[in-house]
């Protein structure tokens, strides 16, 4: 890759975590910030994207060539009954960070979701209008429209249901709920109307860093090659971990009484493979992926 100094904001997610520990292992220069979390390992700032001045002042100083942001408020419901602190993050936070890439010129990758779309297509590609149908997904594009019309260069990289081995002090997913609860002897209910296209997160690490290196700009859907219920989901991981499929017991989603409804949408990958030639992983080599490193297994669930 060429030569370049990179600032991940939210550098102690899940995703972010990844990308900062691949340039690190990669010897290129990157700096991260995180909220809450106090990442021991690498070069991290402590950041809140909603303090404007901060933000500004801080990507200043560091001066990096990209900004890799990653920061969002993501849970669904939450968004939905507190709009007033989803803006704040997703749309006013974005807007902070696309103020200091103007002032240092930096490249912009700007971590988006499927649910920018309302699910009432087969299948959406990067072309597809949008049409969120949760307030999560409305701020969502919302952050998109401002980099869009910010000026600089920027990628948009829209992901649905990330998947894979987490630290302690990050967020769990589908996977590592089922495998904590099964391990555990315990029932896992899980909804069988709910359609996704789930990605393994250090496919969409080594995708995103492609991109980089073919300097490419514009949306782009990193996702995994499979459109699955989440029900059938369980069922593989069970299958692919030795769990028992018994243990898995499917329910609707109207059960659940949730504030926001989640709507079945479907990406296509299909762009990025045109681009770069790669085909990200479906569920089934995704896990077979995750068994391989025996490290995380042994700590987490042996």
């Amino acid at each position: 890759m060429y030569k370049l100094k990179v600032l991940v904001i939210g550098g102690g997610s899940t995703i972010g975590s990844k990308i900062v520990k691949y340039f690190i292992e990669k010897n290129i220069d990157v700096e991260f910030t995180h909220l809450k979390n106090n990442v021991p390992f690498g070069k991290g700032s402590s950041l809140d994207i909603t303090e404007k001045d901060n933000t500004i002042e801080l990507i200043s100083k560091i001066r990096p060539n990209i900004v890799i942001h990653t920061s969002a408020l993501t849970n669904v419901d939450l968004c939905e009954t507190n709009r007033t602190l989803a803006d704040s993050i997703n749309v006013e936070g974005t807007a902070n960070v696309i103020e200091g890439c103007k002032r240092t010129k930096s490249k912009l990758v700007y971590i988006s979701t499927s649910f920018v779309f309302s699910g009432k297509k087969d299948q959406c590609s990067e072309e597809e209008k949008t049409s969120p149908s949760t307030y999560y997904g409305l701020t969502k594009l919302k952050g998109e429209e401002l980099v869009r019309q910010s000026d600089l260069k920027y990628l948009i990289l829209r992901t649905d249901q990330p998947y894979g081995w987490a630290e302690k002090w990050q967020h769990t997913n589908s996977v590592l709920r089922i495998l904590q609860t099964l391990q555990g002897g315990n029932v896992f209910t899980e909804v069988a109307d709910w359609y996704n296209t789930p990605t393994y997160i250090p496919d969409f690490v080594s995708a995103t860093v492609k991109l980089l290196e073919l300097e490419e700009v514009g949306i782009f859907h990193l996702v995994g090659s499979d459109f699955i219920s989440r029900y059938e989901w369980a069922l593989v991981v069970c299958e692919i971990f030795g769990l028992d499929k018994k243990l898995i017991v499917s329910i609707n989603s109207t059960s659940l009484n949730l504030a926001a409804k989640r709507g079945n949408v479907h990406l296509s990958n299909e762009k990025l493979f045109q681009k770069t030639g790669i085909r990200m992983m479906g569920v089934r080599d995704g896990l077979m992926r995750m068994i391989f490193d025996h490290s995380h297994l042994h700590e987490k669930f042996s």
